[in-house]
């Protein structure tokens, strides 16, 4: 799914958001078996909750949602299947800015993540500017790029709305602000 961001007048930059590809009883069935695991009831509620559920889960949301199904399941249980699901790489641990860990599934083209620092939403996209500008810093300082993880940080829609909805409830004067990237560029 494309979709057209306008950043500023004269520019707008094409965003890719990334989606999940779905899954079979049968593959949930070899994911396990590829990781040298038996494969049990707790495993396939486990990992049809992480490829069905909401992305970037935290160990304790996971347990949770598991918990409705089956709530003979411990925390211990989720967790060290979560830890061998990331070590052997079907999914990935995301540490963002000191919250706890988020796990999402592994197996998706490369994505950067954007994440309000109002709710905690985390929105996936894919940019081929910022790729290119990437490679081209790393030439510049005589670097073989490799890998890379971007994390960008800000408020997303919903957050704004309800800010914008407090702010005129208590009557106070709003004015349109801007980011601490725009007021650099301005000055």
């Amino acid at each position: 799914m494309e979709k057209t961001v306008e950043n500023s007048p004269r520019k707008a930059t094409k965003l890719s958001l990334v989606e999940r590809e779905s899954f079979t009883i049968v593959q949930y069935k070899q994911i396990i078996r590829d990781l040298g695991l038996k494969v049990t009831h707790q495993r396939l509620v486990i990992l049809e909750k992480i490829l069905r559920g909401r992305d970037h889960v935290t160990a304790q949301e996971v347990f949770e949602s598991v918990c409705e199904i089956s709530p003979a399941i411990g925390f211990a249980t989720v967790y060290r299947f979560l830890r061998s699901l990331s070590e052997n790489g079907f999914i990935t641990e995301l540490r963002m800015k000191g919250l706890p860990a988020r796990y999402e599934w592994a197996d998706k083209k490369h994505h950067d993540h954007m994440t309000c620092v109002e709710c905690s939403a985390i929105r996936e996209f894919t940019s081929q500017e910022i790729e290119v500008l990437q490679v081209k810093i790393a030439e510049e300082l005589d670097f073989i790029l490799t890998d890379h993880v971007l994390e960008l940080y800000g408020v997303c829609t919903d957050c704004q709305k309800k800010k914008f909805a407090a702010q005129a409830k208590n009557g106070e004067i709003l004015l349109p602000r801007k980011s601490k990237h725009a007021l650099a560029k301005s000055q």
